[in-house]
C-alpha cells in the first residue's frame, strides 16, 4: 500500500520562496517591457519631428541628411518598437530622394517586416522595386513588383501603380511577352482607370 509523504513546512516555504520569485521576474519583466515600448515610441515621436524639414518635397540636401541621421538614430536605439515600421518608411523615402537605393531598400525591408499596417507595408514592398529600377536592375525590379502585388486585388490601395510598374520593367527587362501579359491584365481589371490611354499605348508599342 502506497504512503503518501506530506510536503514539509521547510519544503512548503521554499516553493512559496520560488513562485514569489517567478511573480516577481514577471512583473519585472512587464514593467521593463512596457517602459521599453514608451520610450521607444517618445524616441520615435521627438525624432520624426527634428526630421519633418527633411521630409518636404523642397529639403535642400543637408536637411536630408540631418533627417536621415535623426530617424537612423531613433531606429538602432529602438530597432522593433511600436511606431518603427513607420519610421523606417519614413527613412527609405528621405534615402531614396538621396538616391541611396540600396540604403533605402535596408528601410523599406525593415518597415514590412515590422508587421506595419498593410498600406504600410504596400508602399514599402513596392519603394523597394522602385530601387531595382532606378539602378537599371530590371529582373529584380520584375520580382520585387510581384511581390508588392502578392495578395492585392483591383481595388486596393496602390495596385494600379504596381501592375503598371510590373509591366513597365518587364519591358525594360526584355520580357516582351510577359509585359503584354501583364498590361492586358491591367487593361481588363482596371476598366475605370484614368491611364487606360497609357495602358493601350504601351501594348500598341509592343504589337499587341
Amino acid at each position: 500500500m502506497l504512503k503518501l509523504t506530506l510536503p514539509t513546512g521547510r519544503t512548503l516555504i521554499i516553493a512559496g520562496i520560488a513562485l514569489l520569485a517567478v511573480v516577481a521576474l514577471a512583473a519585472g519583466g512587464w514593467y521593463w517591457h512596457t517602459v521599453s515600448r514608451r520610450h521607444a515610441m517618445a524616441a520615435y515621436a521627438a525624432a520624426m519631428t527634428r526630421a519633418q524639414p527633411a521630409l518636404s518635397g523642397q529639403a535642400s540636401a543637408e536637411a536630408r541628411a540631418a533627417g536621415i541621421g535623426e530617424l537612423e538614430t531613433a531606429l538602432t536605439q529602438y530597432p522593433s518598437g511600436p511606431g518603427a515600421a513607420q519610421v523606417a518608411y519614413e527613412l527609405g523615402s528621405l534615402r531614396y530622394d538621396a538616391q541611396q537605393y540600396a540604403q533605402a531598400r535596408g528601410a523599406w525591408d525593415l518597415a514590412a517586416a515590422q508587421g506595419a499596417p498593410r498600406t504600410l507595408k504596400t508602399l514599402s514592398r513596392g519603394g523597394v522595386a522602385y530601387t531595382w529600377e532606378a539602378e537599371r536592375n530590371y529582373p529584380k525590379a520584375v520580382d520585387a513588383f510581384k511581390i508588392a502585388l502578392t495578395g492585392l486585388g483591383p481595388r486596393d490601395f496602390y495596385y494600379e501603380e504596381l501592375i503598371i510598374g510590373l509591366g513597365r520593367t518587364q519591358e525594360l527587362a526584355g520580357q516582351k511577352a510577359d509585359a503584354i501579359a501583364t498590361y492586358q491584365r491591367a487593361l481588363g481589371e482596371l476598366a475605370q482607370s484614368r491611364r487606360l490611354d497609357e495602358i493601350k499605348a504601351r501594348l500598341a508599342a509592343l504589337g499587341a
